[in-house]
């Protein structure tokens, strides 16, 4: 797994590709962390190249999600597909998230 931050203005995009599980987790909570302390509020998290998810996974992205929220800011989604898409949905994430 890797997760590429790109700060734009008052945006900021979250790049994760490859597998994010219970594993590769852990590699992106300091991210999240520098994310929500950095007070962005207006966050991409583009998840096109992302494989696999597991619960671990979604709990990071939900972990992300309330805490911008929580100052003010939006979180979105893009470009789930397959496997992911199909975890977004059974966990009717897509009502949460614009898809």
């Amino acid at each position: 797994m890797t997760c590429t931050r790109t700060d734009q203005g008052d945006k900021t995009t979250l790049v994760i590709d490859g597998l994010l599980d219970a594993v590769s987790t852990a590699d992106i909570r300091p991210i999240i962390d520098a994310v929500v302390a950095d007070r962005r509020n207006l966050v991409t998290v583009d998840l096109a190249s992302l494989r696999l998810i597991d619960s671990s996974g979604v709990g990071a992205i939900i972990s992300l999600y309330k805490r911008v929220r929580a100052n003010g800011g939006e979180v979105a989604v893009t470009g789930l597909r397959d496997q992911p898409l199909a975890i977004f949905k059974l966990l009717r994430l897509d009502r949460v998230f614009s898809i």
